[in-house]
């Protein structure tokens, strides 16, 4: 078996309930692979036409955006948390600030070439579905860059300046390019894709064939 970590690149956003599942179920895969993984998170914006202070709530928003009644919504969510509840997640769709989070894939560039990107993306993650944070502006997110470590200035500083904005727009090119029109999406050694939050076993057996054959 080679010793060189498998790199995994994973096209994800913020307020997409499946990539919070999809991760942990990643995460479990990857333990279960049992060898180091290079873990890249990439920008996917899922509703880039949202408002930062989105009048409504989640409900109202995907009711409006699918054209699907209110009752089916609330199915649809109660769903989504029961699966997120299986593994380990208490999404709280009461308190979940619908935004764009343009600005949130901005700050997770930032915290990438801070090498801090995982512990940014989890912390974004926690604080859309569970702690009921927005994560539409700037000021919010410098305070949750702040929690692991970033500076918070710098980091105000850069999503003012917009200085990550090309590097998610080419993110969002390179999805293109690979024909990537949901979330998550895994990219895994730069030939197999995966789409969707599939079993750990599944991620297990790709890392694996990954490795295997680049021998």
């Amino acid at each position: 078996m080679t010793t060189a970590p498998i790199k995994v690149d994973i096209w994800s956003d913020v307020q997409c309930p499946w990539c919070y599942i999809g991760k942990r179920k990643f995460e479990k895969g990857a333990e279960l692979y049992g060898r180091p993984v290079e873990i890249e998170y990439h920008s996917f914006e899922l509703a880039p036409d949202t408002p930062v202070d989105y009048e409504g709530d989640p409900v109202q928003y995907l009711s409006e955006r699918k054209g699907i009644p209110v009752e089916q919504v609330h199915q649809m969510l109660e769903r989504v948390t029961g699966i997120a509840e299986s593994v380990g997640l208490n999404y709280n769709y009461d308190a979940v600030h619908q935004t764009n989070t343009i600005k949130a894939h901005e700050l997770l560039h930032y915290a990438k070439a801070q090498g801090k990107q995982l512990e940014m993306k989890e912390r974004l993650l926690k604080a859309y579905f569970i702690d009921g944070e927005h994560v539409g502006k700037s000021e919010n997110l410098a305070k949750l860059a702040a929690e692991i470590g970033l500076d918070e200035a710098d980091v105000l500083r850069s999503l003012n300046d917009e200085e990550y904005l090309a590097a998610v727009k080419a993110d969002m090119a390179q999805a293109q390019a690979y024909g990537i029109n949901g979330v998550p999406f895994y990219v895994i050694d730069g030939k197999y894709g995966i789409s969707g939050a599939q079993d750990s076993a599944t991620f297990a057996a790709a890392l694996t064939e990954a490795a295997e054959n680049r021998e």
